[in-house]
């Protein structure tokens, strides 16, 4: 059984910093893609970062400079590091996996096959 656990969101003040975290089981995770995706509501899901089983990443322009995605194979997780946040990242944090074919390394939900519960970030001005 898959399972995508995130954690680590919470409110902080603009110009803070968070780190997410979610730990996966239940698929090869060394050699999944990864990615974060978000969400606030009435607005479509977005892709925030992914990266490749081979430590290759990829990023919205909206937060070029400011997130850092990165895995630790040997304890199955995902991680997040949000700096300079701005009341814009307000969102609901996703976590997603794919592990069934290929990694394009993109930011398009569809490529993804399995989501974690979310886990919600705040920032106030």
């Amino acid at each position: 059984q898959v399972q995508l656990v995130e954690s680590g969101g919470g409110s902080v003040q603009a110009g803070g910093s968070l780190r997410l975290s979610c730990v996966a089981s239940g698929f090869p995770y060394s050699s999944a893609c990864m990615a974060w995706f978000r969400q606030t509501p009435g607005k479509d899901r977005e892709g925030v970062a992914a990266i490749r089983s081979d430590g290759s990443t990829t990023y919205a322009n909206s937060v070029k400079g400011r997130f850092s995605i990165s895995r630790d194979n040997a304890d199955n997780t995902l991680y997040l590091q949000m700096n300079s946040l701005k009341p814009e990242d307000t969102a609901m944090y996703y976590c997603a996996a794919q592990w069934r074919g290929d990694c394009y390394l993109v930011l398009n939900n569809y490529e993804y096959i399995d989501w974690g519960q979310g886990t919600q970030v705040t920032v106030s001005s």
